[in-house]
């Protein structure tokens, strides 16, 4: 989850005026892993996720967050809120939370696309080359999408798509490196 907020930070059109050590708040909610971090720029303060489903109230998780980082609400500079693709409940969830964030304290607001932030958590730690990542779409369904990760960064290679389970299945039996 941390990575995410580095790319919003590549994505924006933001003026050379703005500060690299905002304080942001990344809330990923479109799978059973429901991720929080608190980050200071590209620092990463704090992180609490969940994967017991659904149950665990968002606004307790990001009261975690923010206790572990020693961080306050009024604090928050900015949120970037994962806009899938994954579970329509969740990121309706992550994403109404966040607006009402920013009508309330005016915060900047980033949306970060779910499998762009898996890519670029993997191209940090330190894989490298091209990855397929899926998120379960439910009914036999998955999102798939194809990234190439190098040590300049990850370039999308094949955009989200929706497959079917038998196609899915064919990807985690190929052999590493293989090329559809």
């Amino acid at each position: 989850m941390a990575n995410c907020c580095d790319s919003c930070f590549c994505r924006t059109k933001a003026k050379p005026s703005v500060r690299l050590s905002m304080k942001i708040l990344a809330i990923e909610f479109s799978s059973d892993h429901r991720s929080v971090a608190v980050l200071d720029g590209g620092r990463l303060l704090a992180e609490q996720t969940v994967t017991e489903g659904r149950d665990t109230a968002a606004v307790a998780l990001i009261e975690s967050a923010l206790g572990q980082a020693k961080v306050g609400r009024l604090e928050i500079e900015c949120i970037a809120v994962g806009i899938g693709p994954g579970s329509y409940t969740g990121i309706r969830a992550a994403i109404a939370l966040t607006q009402g964030w920013q009508l309330a304290l005016g915060v900047k607001v980033q949306g970060v696309d779910s499998l762009e932030a898996l890519a670029r958590g993997e191209q940090a730690g330190g894989r490298r080359g091209e990855v397929t990542l899926a998120v379960d779409a439910q009914r036999g369904e998955f999102y798939l999408a194809r990234f190439e990760l190098s040590d300049d960064g990850i370039r999308n290679v094949e955009s989200t798509y929706l497959a079917k389970r038998k196609e899915y299945e064919s990807l985690s039996r190929r052999p590493a490196g293989h090329r559809p």
